[in-house]
């Protein structure tokens, strides 16, 4: 039976560098995994960064809905469609604002008996755990039902936070593993058991926040993109884009975390809906972003 690995957690916490080293280590083992990506927005350009660790044919972009509730049927079916392959396992990556325990709630109803009974896995960056100020709650709602914890971010914190957390985890999830990124083997994920917590409800609206996306068009350089990301709202907790810098011929990726970090990195091929940018958070809006957008590039 074919093993299904949700990947939870608050944005910016690490899920899709987690899924990146899932990827490699299964494929290395042997193993035939199939992605699924959720994204408010324009899951395709996330989908376009697995690109060169499997073929596309095994990676399925859900955009514009969430899956912890109106998407839920539309990934149970694309669940239910996926090929069965020798050594298949399915990863889902679940977008940053999901609530973790509607979607284990729902998911497992009514898959193909091929399939084993879901488990969740919850990333948690240990930096910025619990200091989310109104999204607290939610962030705490990511770990409740998981069956492993993973910690992340650790190298930026000293001991007595790591133990502070991994207290606070464990009040909130006393059945969940807990272990470090960089101690995960992913040979004993399938034989983790889904979890039989009782949860403490989420007023499920505070996991629906708003998004938008625009068109971004090419800039000089990545000073431009330090610029644009500092400009927008604080509120705005996840800002990512695609563009092409000055004279390169390749296009670049860039992120801001609800830390306030930029990243940026080169982008793996041709982003199938253009250059973009989108935001994640209150007051994400289309007009207000065009504004930014020309204002910043007026000053030149």
């Amino acid at each position: 039976m074919e093993a299904i690995i949700t990947v939870v957690g608050f944005l910016g916490a690490g899920k899709t560098t987690l899924l990146k080293s899932l990827i490699n280590s299964y494929v290395a083992k042997g193993w035939n995994p199939f992605v699924i990506l959720n994204d408010y927005e324009n899951a395709n350009m996330d989908a376009q960064q697995f690109m060169d660790q499997m073929s596309p044919q095994c990676i399925k972009p859900l955009s514009g809905s969430c899956i912890c509730c109106s998407g839920i049927i539309e990934l149970r079916n694309t669940v239910n469609n996926i090929p069965e392959r020798k050594h298949g396992i399915t990863l889902i990556e679940a977008n940053g604002t999901s609530d973790a325990c509607a979607l284990m709630e729902f998911l497992g109803v009514g898959l193909d008996s091929r399939f084993l009974p879901p488990i969740q896995i919850s990333v948690v960056d240990v930096e910025h755990w619990q200091q989310r100020g109104e999204h607290n709650e939610l962030e705490a709602n990511q770990i409740q039902v998981s069956s492993l914890l993973v910690l992340t971010h650790l190298d930026k914190v000293i001991d007595t936070r790591k133990r502070e957390v991994i207290s606070q985890l464990q009040h909130l999830n006393a059945t969940a593993k807990i272990i470090p990124m960089d101690d995960l083997d992913v040979l004993l994920l399938p034989e983790l058991m889904p979890s039989k917590n009782a949860v403490q409800q989420l007023d499920h609206k505070k996991a629906h926040w708003a998004s938008c996306s625009v068109d971004l068009p090419n800039l000089p350089n990545a000073t431009y993109i330090h610029t644009l990301c500092n400009a927008l709202p604080k509120h705005l907790l996840r800002v990512k884009g695609c563009t092409v810098l000055g004279d390169d011929t390749n296009y670049t990726y860039f992120e801001r975390t609800p830390s306030g970090d930029v990243h940026i990195r080169p982008f793996n091929g041709v982003p199938i809906t253009g250059s973009k940018l989108l935001t994640i958070g209150p007051g994400s809006d289309p007009s207000a972003l065009e504004q930014l957008i020309t204002a910043m590039l007026s000053k030149d």
